[in-house]
């Protein structure tokens, strides 16, 4: 009765062990999703600043991994962004004059969606609730690139008194852009590690999309995943001698 009752033990222990090796390489297998990869910076038009400005029109939805809500524009938007204190994090030359000189947005849309950094990092930057409807909002950053209706600042400014907030991590913008009018500088990078840019996901620098799947990729998922297969079946294997074993001592 003893050994019996060991034996189911050892065979359930293996069972279990084997499933969860098996679930764990599925999860690991699985290829980042489109929601996962659109709360990076890549999935916006980087190259161009916009200048945005009207008021809050929905209540949004405020958490993680991004708060977002609906702004009504102004029916007329100046040339570029007008006189307002730059946060800290974007004082530096190269980066408060392309906030200061972002196009004023001339787009389809009289409302955009926005989306921000969740209320944990928000707090911590200047806005340590949630706007108002109503409310006067201002900001600088990007248009979805494939959504013309989504907005995501690099810092924006609410209320009559115009508090600044920071959106990016660091002391730089996700990619410094040529200024509009003007060729590309030649003493600043155009492209600066996302790693430093986004407070809610530390990516690696993007890389081009022909190069995203290639051939080192591919290998490297087919070793993985050899390994994964080879470790389940060693499992497999152990569990039925450790059984057999166990089945001849109880016979004997």
């Amino acid at each position: 009765m003893t050994i019996s009752t060991h034996t189911e033990r050892t065979r359930r222990r293996g069972l279990l062990a084997t499933a969860a090796l098996l679930v764990t390489a599925g999860m690991a297998l699985v290829p980042v999703s489109p929601a996962a990869a659109h709360h990076g910076w890549d999935g916006f038009e980087t190259n161009n600043l916009v200048y945005i400005a009207g008021t809050v029109s929905s209540e949004g939805s405020w958490g993680d991994p991004h708060s977002h809500f609906d702004v009504t524009l102004d029916a007329q938007l100046p040339a570029n962004t007008p006189d307002l204190p730059i946060p800290e994090e974007l004082s530096g030359p190269e980066d408060s004059v392309r906030v200061e000189s972002a196009v004023g947005y001339d787009g389809p849309h009289h409302e955009l969606e926005v989306i921000i950094a969740p209320p944990w990092w928000s707090s911590s930057n200047g806005l340590d609730r949630t706007l108002r409807v109503a409310e006067r909002f201002q900001g600088v950053g990007y248009i979805n690139s494939t959504d013309d209706g989504l907005f995501r600042p690099v810092a924006f400014w609410y209320g009559d008194d115009n508090a600044p907030v920071n959106q990016v991590i660091g002391n730089t913008l996700p990619v410094r852009a040529p200024l509009p009018g003007t060729a590309q500088a030649s003493d600043a990078p155009t492209g600066v590690p996302s790693t430093v840019g986004d407070p809610t996901e530390l990516t690696p620098p993007a890389q081009d999309a022909d190069n995203s799947s290639g051939p080192g990729t591919w290998v490297v998922w087919t070793v993985f995943a050899a390994v994964v297969v080879a470790a389940a079946m060693g499992s497999v294997f152990y569990i039925r001698r450790r059984t057999r074993h166990v089945e001849r001592n109880q016979d004997a």
